[in-house]
C-alpha cells in the first residue's frame, strides 16, 4: 500500500494517508520536524528530528513504528539535527548538525559510526545516491557536497568528498538526485532564486534557472525531462532539463509552465513514479496530489495543525517479515519491536579510526544485524557484545 507521510514545523503530529483511496490511516502524535527532517528507515519505521525552537542548543529524533501512534524510541544526538536521511536499506542514518557537521549512525545497534566537519554552517538537506556510495549534502553556506561512502572510490580521492559545488550565494533549499549512479545529475535550490543542475560524472554546473521566487523544494520527473520548484510565491514551476524555452517566456529561461492552487508558500513536494503523480505540501496546510499530464488535482488532505513541511510516499510493508524477525532480540529485552536510540558519542577507538577507515554501505548483507563493518576492531566490539549475551550468533 503507498501511503502518503505529511509533517508539520509545529506539534501537530504525522499525517498518513492511502494515495489510493485519499482514507486517513494512523495518526502519528507528537512530532515537530524541521525541513528534512522526516524519513522512512527501510520501510521499517519512520524517524523524524526534532527541532521546536530553531534556537535551541539541543534536539532529539524520534522513531515510530507503523502500528502505533506514540513515539517509541527517542535519541538526543550530541546537537540539534535538521536532515535526516536512510540509505535505501535502512541500515545506515545520516544527521546533518547546526553545526555544520554530518553524523554517520548504524541504525541496527545506534552507534555513531563516524562524524564529520563537512560544511562551515547548519546541514539542510541530505541525500543519499540510488546506490547508496555517495551523499549529498547542502548548507546555510550556500555549498553542495558530494561525499564518498565507496572505500575504492575513498582511497583514490584526496578528500572524504568528491565535488565541492559553491556557485550558491545562500542557503542551499533542497537537493535531489537522478538515477544512473555516477552518471547522475544532481539538482539543487537556493534562497538565492536559482536552481543548478549538475553532472556527478563531469563534477560541473550543467544549467542555471533563474525564478521569480525563492524555490524551497524540488522534484524530478522520472524521465527526466523536467523538474518541478516548489516556490514561495506559492507556485510549482516546471523547469526543462533539457530542451531549450524561448527567451520570450513569461516566466524565464527554461520555464516552461506552472502549477498554482496553494494560497501560501509550497515547502516540499514528492513524486510518485508508480502513479505518475505529484504531491505538494504548503504553509496553507494542504497536500494536493496532481495528476501531471492533465496538471489536475485529484485530491487533497489536510494536515491536523500547522504547515506542511515535509511529504513522504512510502509503500508500506503489509508485513515487515525479515526486519521484524531481525529485531526480535531487542524487543524481548527492551519491550519494542524498533532499533536502539542512536548513540550521543562515537567510542575513543571509533574515534581514532575516524582517519583511517571509510564505512562502505552494501546493498545487502548477512550478518546477523544486517551491519556490515570494515574495521576489525568494531567487529570485534561486536563479538564481545555477542558473547556477552551468550547467543548463538556469538558462536558463529
Amino acid at each position: 500500500m503507498d501511503v502518503v507521510i505529511a509533517s508539520s514545523s509545529i506539534d501537530g503530529g504525522i499525517g498518513c494517508w492511502d494515495l489510493q483511496t485519499g482514507a486517513e490511516q494512523l495518526r502519528y502524535k507528537t512530532c515537530a520536524s524541521p525541513p528534512h527532517g522526516l524519513v522512512s528507515v527501510g520501510r521499517r519505521f519512520l524517524a523524524s528530528s526534532q527541532l521546536r525552537d530553531p534556537s535551541a542548543t539541543s534536539g532529539h529524533v524520534l522513531y515510530w513504528s507503523w502500528s502505533k501512534p506514540q513515539a517509541e524510541v527517542k535519541s538526543f544526538p550530541a546537537e540539534p539535527i535538521k536532515p535526516l536521511a536512510a540509505d535505501s536499506e535502512g541500515s545506515y542514518i545520516v544527521g546533518g548538525g547546526s553545526s555544520g557537521d554530518i553524523y554517520l549512525w548504524e541504525v541496527a545497534t545506534g552507534r555513531l559510526l563516524k562524524k564529520w566537519h563537512a560544511h562551515y554552517r547548519a546541514v539542510t538537506c541530505l541525500v543519499f545516491s540510488e546506490d547508496n556510495s555517495l551523499v549529498i549534502s547542502g548548507s546555510d553556506d550556500g555549498c553542495v557536497r558530494v561525499w564518498i561512502f565507496d572505500d575504492v572510490r575513498r582511497q583514490q580521492a584526496s578528500h572524504l568528498y568528491e565535488y565541492s559545488f559553491t556557485e550558491h550565494t545562500l542557503c542551499v533549499t533542497d537537493i535531489i538526485m537522478g538515477y544512473g549512479g555516477g552518471s547522475a545529475i544532481i539538482v539543487s535550490a537556493s534562497e538565492d532564486r536559482t536552481c543548478k543542475v549538475w553532472s556527478l560524472s563531469r563534477g560541473r554546473l550543467l544549467r542555471n534557472i533563474v525564478f521569480p521566487s525563492i524555490i524551497d523544494a524540488i522534484a524530478l520527473d522520472p524521465g527526466e525531462h523536467v523538474f518541478y520548484a516548489g516556490s514561495r510565491d506559492g507556485k510549482i514551476y516546471i523547469a526543462a532539463l533539457n530542451a531549450e524555452s524561448s527567451p520570450s517566456n513569461s516566466y524565464g529561461l527554461h520555464i516552461i509552465g506552472s502549477l498554482s492552487d496553494h494560497s501560501k508558500a509550497v515547502t516540499c513536494l514528492a513524486y510518485s513514479t508508480e502513479r505518475n503523480l505529484l504531491l505538494s505540501g504548503s504553509e496553507d496546510g494542504m497536500v494536493r496530489v496532481w495528476d501531471v499530464k492533465t496538471q489536475n488535482i485529484i485530491r487533497m488532505f489536510r494536515h491536523a495543525k500547522g504547515p506542511v513541511n515535509n511529504i513522504l510516499i512510502v509503500s508500506r510493508p503489509l508485513s515487515l517479515g525479515r526486519a521484524e524477525s531481525n529485531a526480535q532480540g531487542f524487543s524481548r529485552r527492551h519491550g519494542s519491536s524498533l532499533p536502539p536510540p542512536l548513540e550521543k558519542y562515537a567510542n575513543s577507538t571509533d574515534e581514532d579510526m575516524d582517519n583511517k577507515a571509510i564505512i562502505n554501505l552494501p546493498a545487502t548483507s548477512n550478518l546477523p544485524t544486517d551491519a556490515s563493518y570494515l574495521s576489525s576492531q568494531l567487529i570485534n566490539d561486536h563479538i564481545k557484545e555477542l558473547q556477552q549475551q551468550g547467543s548463538s550468533a556469538a558462536v558463529e
